[in-house]
């Protein structure tokens, strides 16, 4: 470990890492393995007793089955949860890397023994199945599931079609995706006499001396570009797998088929990228524009978009500070809420250092409702470091939360499992303004709030476009890395505006972009997720009684209703155009403060 590096830790304390034991002691141990061989024979056995027969069985059989149903996927996916976090813990390990390709494989073949049963759900007809339901509580229970299994029903395919893409899997999308995180993990960007992971690039973009942010953009930009036809030609297959998969299944959009998963109309996700996309001149433009004033400069070059403000606090933040400044908002807003996200810190349950091979980024993993969500951080004791960690805590004290609804009921859909995340964002930068009253510092922490709502909403907007555009030409042929980095130029430069440069080696950010990769079209799911916590934080500014517990209530509500049914409480509707411009209007009002205040 280098001086700095050694620094650095110090200064933040001891950092925590996940205990994984709570799902399997050891990877390729007994447990695990006497849970696979259990699994298969109980598969082999569901399979015997219902396929073929699932239009006989009255509605309390099929209530038995769908609950032995729900309790070998629950097991499978702990396997995989463990795998997952094992891997992402160290994704260049080829030991670990090796587990986790073995368990996709093994748990998929287990899975395609029962895969029939989802798809004779569908064939019921709605009569057969209403009747069913009327008749037993058992399998009435299970009413919000089969409502969403059944909006698949239209892109069905043929069983024997349904199970080869499934088998498929980890020999196709699968081990591309692998294929991408791996090399990422390998990837070791040069400043000065170091050579860092992309996490540790990424947090020199926001170092307060200018001279190493543009050091190290530039190294970024170059090692990107040095692999970006592997990138390219990872992103090339993976479009042009989604769409032959898309046209099977008859979506008219690229889109079409994650709005689907989210549980949201096509209309609603088009009036949303609709609404932001008309705010980038009174929102990132004009924000771009004040900043740039700031730094004394017409134009502010890329690697200075996210650059400290001249006054901003340069001190790294301990983790044990970071920690209770989030619970304490938290616990102002509901002592259930900071009870629940105690448990993470009372327990291992996050990893929150950088190490080589570990994933970048942040993320938190439901696991199963038997167990508990983990969460994974790269704390680097900058604000937006504790911000992140407020926002992945919402997402684990939301899934513990719907974890009472049942694994197969627990997941929200990512529309949705963005509110919690973003609002336990806004709760922690609320109550640290509030408590501010330096002129100076509060205008530092405004501005950066404003910085990370655009990053949410007119970033993960743009990424959105540049994912539909680089879909539908790749309808018409493989695009070549130029045409890729030209649409990226494109897209970032209508959002960010002309107050940002945008050039050179900068054409090859959106290769290190995940979830272009992992789940294709997911970013929308940011800015719905912030602009629905705006509205949502309106309301409860307007009328704060009862409103924790409407929250309480909608989060512990998981995958069983959907977003009109869940807004409804508070008097909301994601369908009303207005209820886009009232959350991007938040953002507005910020940045109209900071105008005051310059």
């Amino acid at each position: 470990m280098s001086d700095s590096a050694q620094t650095v830790q110090s200064e933040l304390g001891s950092l925590p890492t996940w205990d994984l034991s709570d799902l399997y002691p050891e990877i390729d141990g007994p447990a695990l393995q006497a849970d696979l061989a259990e699994l298969t024979g109980e598969s082999e056995a569901f399979r015997a007793r219902y396929e073929g027969k699932l239009a006989g069985l009255d509605g309390e059989a099929l209530g038995t089955a769908l609950e032995t149903y729900e309790a070998i996927r629950e097991r499978l996916d702990r396997i995989m949860s463990f795998a997952q976090l094992a891997y992402s813990g160290d994704v260049s390990d080829p030991e670990i890397g090796r587990f986790y390709q073995s368990m996709q494989e093994t748990t998929n073949g287990i899975s395609s023994r029962i895969l029939f049963f989802t798809l004779e759900l569908n064939r019921l007809p709605e009569e057969a199945l209403a009747a069913k339901l009327a008749a037993a509580p058992r399998l009435a229970r299970y009413r919000p599931w089969l409502r969403d299994l059944r909006a698949l029903r239209p892109h069905q395919l043929a069983d024997d079609l349904e199970r080869l893409l499934h088998e498929k899997y980890v020999a196709g999308r699968g081990a591309w995706v692998r294929l991408f995180d791996e090399s990422m993990a390998a990837l070791r960007f040069p400043l000065d006499d170091r050579e860092l992971t992309s996490t540790e690039i990424l947090d020199k973009l926001t170092d307060p001396d200018a001279a190493v942010r543009k050091a190290a953009a530039e190294s970024l930009g170059q090692v990107l570009g040095a692999n970006v036809k592997l990138f390219s030609h990872i992103t090339n297959t993976l479009a042009k797998d989604k769409e032959i998969e898309d046209n099977w299944r008859r979506f008219a959009r690229p889109v079409s088929s994650r709005n689907l998963g989210n549980y949201v109309e096509d209309e609603v996700v088009d009036a949303l990228v609709a609404a932001v996309r008309a705010a980038f001149p009174r929102l990132s433009h004009r924000y771009y524009a004040l900043k740039a004033k700031w730094f004394g400069v017409e134009r502010l070059p890329y690697w200075d978009r996210n650059a400290p403000l001249p006054d901003e606090e340069r001190r790294r933040i301990p983790w044990a500070e970071a920690r209770d400044t989030v619970l304490s908002a938290y616990a102002a807003f509901s002592g259930e809420l900071a009870e629940v996200g105690r448990r993470f810190f009372d327990n291992p349950w996050i990893d929150a250092p950088v190490r080589p091979g570990k994933a970048p980024g942040a993320f938190a993993h439901p696991t199963v409702p038997s167990a508990h969500p983990y969460l994974l951080v790269n704390y680097q004791g900058r604000t937006r470091d504790v911000m992140t960690l407020a926002h992945e805590l919402g997402h684990g004290v939301h899934q513990v939360l719907a974890g009472a609804q049942g694994h197969l009921m627990a997941e929200t859909p990512l529309t949705l499992a963005e509110t919690a995340s973003v609002f336990g964002e806004m709760l922690t930068f609320r109550a640290l303004l509030a408590a501010e009253a330096d002129p100076i510092r509060r205008k530092v922490m405004l501005a950066q709030k404003v910085e990370d709502m655009l990053n949410t909403v007119v970033r993960q907007v743009a990424m959105h476009n540049f994912e539909a555009v680089v879909h539908d030409e790749r309808r018409h042929g493989e695009l070549l890395p130029e045409r890729l980095g030209e649409i990226w130029l494109e897209t970032q430069r209508e959002a960010l505006g002309p107050a940002v440069t945008l050039e050179g080696d900068y054409r090859h950010y959106w290769a290190y972009i995940p979830h272009f990769v992992h789940v294709p079209f997911y970013v929308y799911a940011y800015a719905f997720g912030d602009c629905l916590v705006n509205s949502l934080c309106a309301v409860y500014e307007d009328a704060s009684a009862g409103f924790a517990a409407r929250y309480l209530e909608m989060l512990r509500a998981g995958g069983t209703k959907r977003h009109k049914e869940l807004l409804a409480p508070f008097g909301l509707d994601a369908a009303d155009p207005a209820f886009w411009s009232r959350g991007l209007g938040v953002v507005g009002g910020f940045i109209d403060e900071l105008e005051a205040m310059a």
